[in-house]
């Protein structure tokens, strides 16, 4: 079959690479009809992250079962399903709490197993991690287009609001206009914050912003951010969630938590000294978020979206196949794309 691999930065390759089989069990081998860039991909692209030459590659995806092991349950041949982007056993003590980034056999796609963005998938533990998804919406492709997000960007924004305590009448800001943020959005709207505000600087995005529910718009950056956000808020936001992962944005979103109110981090870290966790301490501000427990999430946001109550699939605003995955990441690289949708079948 054929799957993207990574060699460098700015390496990317479409290459034959062994068809999956099954190695337990408790295994089902799955057909990918579609797939997802993520933003955290561009971090091995751009040589920050660097992981071995080899490495599979994609962690968003959903498919068709080809091939069930014998002590799966609750799947069969020819059932279409999405994926989170961890692979969870759905039964140990974190599971059942609904933690399942924190799984005991947690795994993550491309690393020790296959990656998303090619034409096949190794699935453990199957029945933890996947979800069925209705037979009848196969052929409607925006419906489609409108679950895959539910992958990862959607239920990791829905963390960031879940997790910040976002409630009816609540102030809640955004921080980051990627897709992450704007799914953030969404789910602070869907939640019942009155007003959202987010805090980017791509002019499309903030349109789409506008259009998923986010109510102002900081352009600013830095400081003069910061005070337009206490200012505007008489002190600052009920609920912030962080949706980039760098220490300017961590600490911006310390910074402009109404004091004894929440600030929630859901993008990926990368940072070298220590947050401003003085300013939080005389504040009061409770500090949460982390990795989405997606899996925990994907129930309940997706009878949303079949529903026609949540709609993310504006994010995905290019669409390539298995061969054209390269050409996306350079497109995302260059932010002519905020987040490519691979279509197989």
């Amino acid at each position: 079959m054929k799957a993207t691999v990574y060699y460098g930065p700015r390496d990317m390759r479409i290459e034959q690479v062994p068809d999956p089989i099954i190695h337990k069990p408790t295994d089902v081998i799955a057909r990918i009809t579609h797939a997802c860039i993520c933003g955290s991909d561009l971090w091995p692209y751009r040589g920050i992250d660097q992981p071995k030459p080899g490495t599979r590659m994609g962690h968003e995806w959903m498919g068709i079962v080809e091939e069930v092991g014998a002590e799966v349950q609750t799947l069969k041949k020819g059932d279409r399903v999405i994926a989170p982007f961890l692979i969870s056993d759905g039964v140990c003590a974190f599971c059942q709490e609904g933690l399942h980034s924190s799984c005991v056999h947690v795994g993550v796609w491309g690393r020790a197993v296959d990656g998303g963005q090619g034409e096949a998938v190794r699935v453990p533990y199957a029945d933890g991690t996947l979800v069925a998804l209705p037979q009848a919406i196969a052929g409607d492709k925006q419906l489609l287009k409108a679950v895959l997000p539910l992958t990862d960007v959607m239920a990791t924004g829905h963390h960031a609001a879940f997790t910040a305590k976002v409630g009816k009448g609540s102030v809640a800001a955004v921080i980051g206009d990627g897709a992450v943020g704007l799914c953030a959005v969404l789910a602070a709207k869907r939640l019942g914050a009155e007003r959202i505000f987010i805090i980017g600087h791509q002019e499309q995005r903030l349109k789409l912003a506008q259009t998923f529910g986010a109510t102002d718009i900081i352009l600013a950056r830095g400081e003069q951010a910061e005070q337009e956000i206490l200012e505007q808020t008489h002190g600052g936001a009920d609920a912030v969630l962080e949706c980039v992962g760098t220490l300017d944005s961590i600490n911006m979103a310390l910074h402009i938590t109404r004091p004894g109110k929440t600030a929630s981090f859901v993008g990926v870290a990368h940072i070298d000294h220590i947050p401003d966790l003085g300013n939080r301490f005389l504040r009061n501000v409770t500090v949460t978020g982390g990795v989405a427990p997606a899996r925990a999430y994907l129930p309940e946001l997706l009878q949303d979206v079949l529903h026609g109550v949540l709609d993310p699939s504006p994010v995905l605003d290019m669409t390539v196949d298995l061969d054209g995955v390269p050409a996306g990441y350079e497109a995302m690289d260059k932010r002519t794309a905020l987040k490519v949708m691979v279509q197989l079948q």
